[in-house]
């Protein structure tokens, strides 16, 4: 088998999410492993990024008509690397336009499609694939039926790591996109108004829970996080509280992390929750319920009021850095 991987891009940096997942193709072991660029001019200057992560061979769709984020001409781009590359297994991190362009690829090239995968395995010479179900409370196994085969990755399952590659073979791709890819056009982006810290890409990360008591309090994990150089992040039930913006929600229906130290302040540790931060390196909870559900799989444990250890916590890392 061989692999292709959809690399999402700003223009200077390819997401980290997918990184991740070409990091996960390399280490199967299967052999090279292809990456697909698509954009506007300056797309080919990301390729060494991608050769870090183990891709032996970059194909550069490098044009102005591919600069606007649509799906079908990066469809018409994945379905000619793929067949004239011999491709039969296509990956992708989960995003708005990764699902729409794994959505369409597989309808051309009948390919059979698992969605919303966290792990994948090598088993037997057979790709067996891994999601959450039930509430994500239990792990389901699924394979494919079909010659080719797409996976869509949680965002987040994977970690980019570097390999060490050489600079790596780069190959343009001149598709010409259909007639009816063009169709549709964007005629402006707007902004997200919530816009809030990069999440994914966090070393750390302290997450305000329900048990902060209040919007105000989260001044505590704003100043933790400051001074351990992290970010914030939130639960559910704080985002659906209005004390913070949806951009902050880790959890099912928010962002996937693996922050080498996740701090969960008063957060009572739901399986929703969990789902969204188990892959964190250490993970330290807080918390004055001695049964919270977080204290069953956190790497360190402390009962009490945050309030009262938080403010502790800081000044003593304070003295220590010397601030």
């Amino acid at each position: 088998m061989s692999t292709l991987v959809f690399l999402e891009h700003d223009g200077t940096q390819i997401d980290a999410a997918c990184l991740g997942v070409l990091t996960k193709a390399t280490s199967l072991g299967d052999g090279a492993v292809g990456a697909v660029l698509v954009g506007g001019t300056g797309t080919a200057a990301l390729a060494p990024q991608a050769a870090a992560c183990g891709a032996t061979t970059v194909f550069v769709a490098e044009d102005e008509v591919f600069a606007a984020p649509r799906s079908q001409p990066r469809v018409d781009v994945l379905e000619e690397v793929a067949k004239t590359g011999g491709y039969d297994t296509i990956w992708f991190s989960n995003s708005v336009l990764a699902a729409d362009v794994a959505a369409g690829l597989s309808a051309r090239m009948a390919a059979g499609l698992n969605w919303d995968l966290v792990d994948i395995e090598r088993r037997d010479g057979q790709l067996v694939g891994k999601r959450l179900a039930l509430g994500d409370s239990v792990l389901v196994e699924v394979s494919w039926r079909s010659a080719c085969q797409i996976a869509l990755f949680r965002t987040g399952s994977f970690e980019a790591q570097s390999t060490g590659a050489a600079e790596p073979e780069i190959r343009t791709v001149n598709t010409t996109p259909r007639p009816y890819s063009l169709a549709a056009s964007i005629v402006e982006h707007v902004p997200k108004t919530d816009e809030g810290p990069a999440l994914e890409d966090a070393e750390v990360i302290v997450t305000g829970g329900m048990g902060l008591g209040g919007p105000e309090h989260f001044a505590l994990a704003e100043r933790l996080a400051e001074i351990l150089g992290g970010v914030v992040g939130a639960t559910r039930a704080v985002v659906y509280a209005g004390w913070c913006p949806s951009s902050m929600q880790i959890g099912q229906t928010g962002k996937t992390v693996s922050p080498k130290l996740y701090i969960a302040l008063g957060v009572s540790g739901a399986v929703q929750h969990r789902v969204g931060m188990q892959r964190s390196k250490t993970i330290v909870a807080i918390n004055k319920d001695p049964n919270a559900p977080i204290f069953e799989f956190c790497d360190l444990a402390v009962v009490g009021d945050v309030h009262t250890i938080v403010p502790a916590l800081i000044d003593l890392i304070g003295q220590r850095k010397g601030t």
